[in-house]
């Protein structure tokens, strides 16, 4: 039976524990630059957590009954877990509060905070090195993970200076991209749909479960969010611009 050494634990749960912590800070700013009063930011950011921590929480108790274990005999609960967390948070971004949070001035420089937790991915590579990690899923997982979590802090801070928005959209780019890669790979290698030479059991297990099932979903949902405000922020400017062009005119 696996047993990670409590280093790996301690890593993983800084990152599972940090993106929720500081997403929750990110949606309690943004309501604040809304207009929202301190007390409603704040029940914002309590309910926030209270559903992500909830979350976390659960997926740590089916985890540690096994229940994400498994082949494609059975249902897929792993995949089951991460794409239904995924659908259920760009849900819960259209609801009105939430929307407004994330759509504040300074929220794009805030949303990216969260991802620099993701220099969590060396965990990866360390149970990898332990034997408990395909090094087809750990070493493209891990490297990318480290790379967006070390980019991060940047990316934030010319956001928050009104420069670097082309960086920024290369960055929510590239890091879905590493996302999407990680869980394609995680699901082909963890279900022995693709044969490695070492195996992927950890990736089921706590604490690393806690990785795809909690964090994945919530920092693909916060890519998709902050690449919408990007991709419409040029229609946006024509739209504002084009009317005073034709007023000088």
């Amino acid at each position: 039976m696996y047993s990670p050494p409590w280093y790996v634990w301690l890593i993983c749960l800084v990152g599972a524990i940090g993106f929720p912590a500081v997403t929750c800070l990110v949606l309690y700013r943004g309501a604040r630059s809304a207009g929202s009063s301190p007390a409603r930011a704040a029940s914002l950011a309590i309910t926030a957590g209270v559903v992500l921590g909830g979350w976390l929480a659960v997926s740590a108790v089916i985890a540690a009954r096994g229940h994400y274990q498994g082949t494609l005999d059975g249902p897929p609960w792993l995949g089951i877990a991460a794409g239904g967390s995924l659908i259920a948070l760009l849900a819960t971004s259209r609801i009105p509060a939430v929307a407004r949070a994330l759509a504040a001035p300074g929220s794009l420089s805030r949303s990216t905070l969260p991802h620099a937790f993701r220099i969590a991915g060396v965990s990866f590579l360390i149970v990898m090195a332990l034997g408990h990690l395909s090094a087809l899923f750990a070493i493209p997982a891990g490297l990318g993970d480290m790379a967006v979590g070390i980019r991060a802090p940047f990316v934030a801070r010319r956001l928050a200076r009104g420069t670097g928005h082309r960086g920024a959209l290369w960055f929510h780019a590239l890091g879905t991209l590493d996302l999407v890669t990680a869980l394609v790979l995680g699901g082909l290698t963890g279900y022995g749909i693709v044969h490695t030479a070492q195996p992927n059991d950890a990736l089921a297990l706590l604490p690393i479960v806690l990785i795809p099932t909690a964090g994945v979903p919530l920092l693909l949902a916060l890519h998709v969010v902050s690449l919408r405000r990007l991709i419409a922020r040029p229609r946006t400017t024509r739209q504002v611009a084009t009317p005073e062009a034709a007023a000088l005119g």
